[in-house]
């Protein structure tokens, strides 16, 4: 694939899922904007693109905060003059807990960075995309947004509620030339998946390490959707959890 003049927006960039994506596309051509609260990081990462010969730049980004958001979206138009693809990655499942058992001011915390961060998201790069003429945006989602797995109201809640986003999105905004779609990748080696086994909670925390995919198989699944090949998902969740959907990626 070829994102030459492709800019590329990717949240919570400084690691795992972000950062593999923000990696790949800059080398099929994209100028990819990094964007995450640890500033220090994403500088270092979009130094190390650069540095391999690609485009790349850094803005520190809080995505439960709408100023910051706003202002991500203004300066990859401001810088590029275009704005062409938005990877809403941002998320955290930390801490796990049984209800009765959470903290109601980190519970918010949890759906101010996983549901507000997306419609923060869609909030500012759509009206964007829509003056440039288009673009897509592709949601980081979960199997968890249709299931209900235990100590993990705060993750299930706000994935149920990105999906319905993502419809919503691409309802009001499919005619006018943005996509919107997104990804279950099902369970990925991050650190997230850290957290998760030491929490000892539910049967995802039981699984190995070698259960779980590489960030690269989903920096792939993201480059595939934002090309024509998410076409026949928009407005839903893709996923390549299955032999099927990692086959239409080219994963096997």
């Amino acid at each position: 694939m070829d994102f030459t003049h492709t800019t590329a927006v990717i949240t919570g960039a400084s690691r795992g899922i972000g950062e593999a994506t923000a990696r790949y596309l800059a080398e099929k051509g994209a100028t990819v904007v990094l964007a995450a609260r640890s500033e220090a990081r994403i500088k270092e990462i979009a130094a190390e693109i650069q540095a391999e010969g690609f485009k790349a730049f850094a803005v520190a980004c809080d995505v439960s905060r709408a100023a910051d958001v706003a202002a991500l979206a203004q300066r990859a138009v401001r810088e590029t003059g275009r704005l062409d693809l938005w990877v809403n990655n941002a998320g955290i499942i930390d801490p796990i807990a049984r209800l009765a058992d959470t903290d109601p001011a980190t519970w918010g915390a949890v759906a101010d960075i996983n549901l507000k961060g997306v419609y923060h998201g869609l909030r500012f790069a759509i009206p964007e995309m829509l003056r440039l003429g288009g673009g897509t945006v592709i949601n980081i989602s979960s199997g968890a947004a249709t299931s209900a797995l235990e100590g993990w109201s705060h993750y299930c809640a706000t994935k149920a509620g990105v999906l319905a986003l993502t419809r919503v999105a691409d309802k009001e905004y499919r005619d006018q030339g943005i996509r919107v779609m997104g990804l279950s990748p099902g369970t990925v080696a991050t650190e997230m998946q850290v957290q998760i086994k030491d929490s000892g909670i539910n049967p995802v925390s039981k699984l190995s390490v070698s259960d779980h995919i590489s960030t690269d198989w989903v920096a792939r699944a993201i480059a595939h959707l934002a090309g024509v090949g998410g076409d026949a998902h928009l407005g839903t969740d893709f996923s390549i959890k299955t032999p099927e959907g990692r086959a239409e990626v080219g994963l096997v």
